[in-house]
């Protein structure tokens, strides 16, 4: 099993390099080499067990998902983001289910109920990679990234409550709402707790290599210690990536810039295997289902049916819940048009026209101190609504809907027997339905989507006017921070060499258009205190403007990305090694 795992991920890497050397997604290149091997003569099956699936190589891909992702963005979008990856999701395991058991032969209800659960979540890694190639706007980019996050852990409590109805076990809580509200509450809050602990932990390591090694172990303690409670792992991964990369900004630079490396690169050696783990299975599925007797050709037939109901149902989801999201928007603007009227009003004006109101109430300067304070909060962007998105983005997040490794885990993982001792029914054609549900959306969606997005021509013309006046802000403050640190540093001083260079540092900044760490130029001591004092303020101006929402967490990702490789080479820089050139 290992020698099968390494050849697999050899050749996954080998097949991944080739597919980004010919601008070929590699997802989508990785299952149908994989879907062609399977068929290899005298070729082992390599089957993973649904746990090593669940608790070995969805935490980490989850946790690196939820650490890279903006948390600010993530809850400003939370409405669209709940809408796709839990409402959607219950959605489409609703609809498969009756579509299931009115086609398939002998389906109860209740049985394709496990079956529209295994395939309602879709997996956004393809479309995430394919959006980032052709720049997609980040507001679409968060939406997709968000819903990847939260649609398993609704799908797998979806999964978990039905194959407990079909096979007669017995759930603690018997409710499906209440058990998803359980599963969703303290799944997220043990994530958020775990996640502030490690934090703790972290701050105080001064080694990176242990600093990454405590990051290491988190999505899995955190998956496997909410699966133990009866709680979503899923949700307790991805509050304790959104929390950790969050905070990721107290650490020591050297630990970041090692946890960012490591994570990255394990992300990359997940999705290869993953992808060419899902087209290996294709023959044996479609071997298992022929020994039990089942009509392959009729079985993929019918799964067909299955897969346009998956496809058509996120279509006419996202279109109607679109039309209830515009109306929305439409009535908040309105509220904010009133609010910044109310605002313009002069304090005289304002003071008569509420007067009556607060006689009336016996709450005088209530209204007035209120007012005051929308003032300061819609001024600071407390107000400031995220635009719906329009038919052509739309379009593209509708067909969005590639289904992955979750989906052939979950399938995987129905028992063989119910409580009863008898065997699960339809477990064999479930197996078969979502093998084919992943490859068809996989090869017909992924295939289309780049084609989609140029054809629709999707842009934002304002994303990159953004993303640059957040740039000139971070660089701004940080411009500020340089002279206020240099200066307090020269004032400090009452050596005359220290002043000298604090001086020059202050002429420097004054001359140059956009200020960066001072460059190491001369063998001065001084030089480097003052360039380390430079950047420490530098680094608490950009986490301060993040902080109060001045920038987005990528803005302030990126900055400090390369502050953290410019500290890097100045702790590596050794006294006197210039001089003795």
């Amino acid at each position: 099993m290992v020698a099968q795992i390494l050849i697999v991920m050899i050749a996954a890497i080998a097949v991944t390099i080739f597919a980004e050397r010919r601008n070929i997604q590699p997802p989508l290149l990785l299952a149908a080499v994989g879907l062609a091997a399977s068929f290899i003569p005298g070729l082992e099956r390599l089957e993973l067990e649904p746990e090593i699936i669940l608790t070995v190589v969805l935490p980490p891909l989850l946790f690196t998902a939820a650490r890279e992702f903006s948390f600010v963005s993530f809850i400003r979008r939370l409405g669209s983001i709940l809408n796709l990856g839990v409402l959607l999701v219950a959605v489409t395991t609703g609809v498969v289910a009756a579509v299931a058991s009115a086609v398939v032969p002998g389906m109860t209800i209740a049985v394709a109920l496990v079956l529209g659960a295994v395939v309602s979540p879709p997996d956004a890694v393809t479309a995430v990679a394919v959006g980032r190639k052709l720049k997609l706007p980040g507001s679409m980019m968060t939406v997709l990234k968000g819903e990847s996050l939260i649609n398993d852990a609704a799908a797998l409590t979806f999964f978990t409550f039905a194959v407990a109805s079909v096979a007669g076990t017995h759930l603690f809580i018997s409710n499906i709402v209440l058990y998803l509200l359980y599963a969703a509450v303290a799944g997220f809050v043990l994530g958020l707790v775990l996640g502030a602990i490690v934090h703790q932990m972290r701050i105080r390591i001064t080694n990176a290599s242990l600093a990454t090694v405590l990051t290491v172990v988190v999505p899995f303690a955190a998956y496997l210690l909410a699966e133990e409670l009866g709680a979503s792992g899923v949700l307790a991964v991805v509050a304790a990536g959104l929390s950790l990369g969050h905070t990721a900004t107290a650490t020591h630079y050297d630990a970041r810039i090692q946890e960012r490396q490591f994570w990255r690169t394990t992300d990359a050696l997940l999705e290869a295997f993953v992808f060419a783990y899902i087209g290996l299975q294709f023959r044996w599925i479609i071997a298992d289902a022929g020994e039990h007797g089942f009509n392959v050709p009729e079985l993929l037939g019918l799964s067909l049916f299955v897969l346009l109901a998956v496809i058509v149902v996120r279509i006419g989801w996202v279109y109607l819940t679109a039309v209830l999201s515009h109306w929305r928007h439409r009535a908040a603007t309105r509220r904010v048009e009133k609010l910044d009227q109310m605002l313009a009003v002069p304090e005289a004006g304002r003071a008569g026209r509420f007067e009556r109101i607060e006689r009336l109430s016996g709450r005088r300067g209530r209204f007035a101190e209120r007012l005051e304070q929308a003032r300061e909060a819609r001024q600071q962007g407390a107000f400031d609504l995220m635009p719906a998105f329009n038919w052509r983005e739309n379009a593209v997040i509708s067909w969005t809907g590639m289904r992955g490794v979750v989906t052939l885990a979950a399938a995987a993982g129905i028992p063989l027997v119910t409580a009863t001792g008898e065997a699960f029914p339809g477990r064999d054609v479930i197996q078969v339905i979502a093998f084919t549900v992943t490859i068809g959306t996989l090869l017909l969606q992924g295939l289309t989507l780049p084609w989609l997005i140029r054809r629709l021509g999707i842009v934002d013309p304002g994303e990159a006017a953004r993303r640059d006046r957040q740039m000139e802000i971070a660089e701004d403050l940080a411009r500020q921070a340089t002279i206020a640190a240099v200066t307090q540093y020269r004032d400090q001083q009452t050596a005359e060499q220290p002043r000298r260079m604090a001086d020059i540092m202050l002429q420097r900044t004054a001359m140059q258009a956009q200020q960066g760490t001072p460059r190491v130029e001369d063998d001065n001591d001084a030089l480097h205190e003052i360039a380390r004092t430079v950047l420490a303020a530098r680094r608490a101006a950009v986490i301060k403007a993040r902080d109060e929402r001045q920038i987005d967490d990528e803005v302030m990702r990126d900055v400090l990305d390369e502050m953290d490789l410019e500290q890097a080479v100045m702790e590596n820089w050794t006294p006197g090694r210039l001089a003795g050139r």
